[in-house]
């Protein structure tokens, strides 16, 4: 190659990086006006794009004599490819269940671990559901769960699911793993009221001991269960049939726990929870009333 073609190539290389360039910030620009606008098929079909280009770049940055400048257009493209996903998750969060579904979905495909994703697994399930999807919310939770193992909004549609399943074991380690995740966080973080925290804790929390606690009764560790549904009691008094469920189970589990150890004071423990589930009209009541008075008849002739 001569020279002149040398210096031509170069150019046209140089000009690539440069046009390459423009076309992210431009789109960047773009992207920012679109979601203002709350244009959402322009927000959808940019951040695609100014991703692409982004990642393009930091994967083949542009020559520089500059350590500095190319050190600040590497930090610029990391901020611009995550502004994407910023804005695909800011404008779901604000829009109705469909436009959520789209958007989030659009968000798992460009980044699956996106920060973004994190925060809005929550609303996203629950507007799979709206949207007549439920069906795809374990395969979607359980998928999303590798990323974020520690999201309580993952885990606690698995937990569901599994007790709805009869899966005992898999109730036991989703229920379990979500009740250690809320003791882990005793304090609301920054930005959320110590009220919200309180009623989004509650939301799980109270369901994954009850859910625990039954799937421990099933399978006949009594211990277990009795420490998780006495904690899933204060939980379960605004739910006549999950409180009548749950003293029933504890009438089982103290009273089968205090014949195995000659513990007549166990025994006595389960006649009174039986009683109590007796006490409220249920599809367990009357079976809980017998319960109560053998447990009662067998104390008798415990020393």
């Amino acid at each position: 190659m001569n020279r002149c073609g040398l210096w031509m190539a170069v150019l046209l290389v140089a000009g690539a990086a440069v046009a390459a360039a423009q076309d992210v910030d431009t789109d960047y620009q773009a992207l920012q006006d679109a979601v203002n606008k709350k244009d959402v098929a322009t927000i959808k079909k940019l951040a695609a794009e100014t991703s692409a280009l982004a990642r393009q770049e930091i994967a083949k940055p542009g020559d520089t004599a500059d350590p500095d400048a190319a050190k600040k257009r590497l930090d610029d493209l990391h901020a611009i490819d995550t502004y994407t996903e910023y804005a695909l998750y800011a404008t779901a969060a604000q829009s109705e269940a469909p436009v959520m579904v789209d958007l989030i979905a659009t968000l798992e495909k460009q980044n699956p671990k996106s920060k973004y994703l994190d925060l809005g697994y929550g609303p996203y399930l629950a507007a799979l559901a709206k949207t007549g999807a439920a069906a795809k919310i374990p395969e979607t939770a359980e998928k999303a769960l590798a990323n974020f193992p520690e999201n309580p909004y993952l885990l606690d549609p698995l937990s569901r699911n599994a007790a709805s399943h009869g899966q005992n074991d898999r109730t036991i380690a989703y229920s379990t793993r979500l009740i250690a995740l809320w003791s882990s966080h005793p304090k609301p973080p920054e930005g959320l009221s110590e009220a919200e925290w309180n009623r989004e804790r509650d939301a799980t929390l109270g369901p994954s001991y009850y859910m625990a606690g039954m799937a421990y009764a099933a399978t006949s560790h009594w211990v277990d269960a009795d420490k998780n549904l006495r904690a899933a009691l204060p939980y379960a008094k605004g739910n006549p049939t999950t409180n009548a469920n749950a003293l029933f189970q504890l009438g089982i589990a103290n009273y089968q726990y205090g014949k195995m150890t000659l513990n007549k004071a166990r025994v006595l423990e389960g006649a009174k929870f039986s009683e109590q589930a007796a006490a409220i009209p249920s599809s367990v009541s009357q079976q809980a009333w017998k319960n109560a008075q053998v447990m009662k008849a067998e104390a008798d002739h415990m020393r």
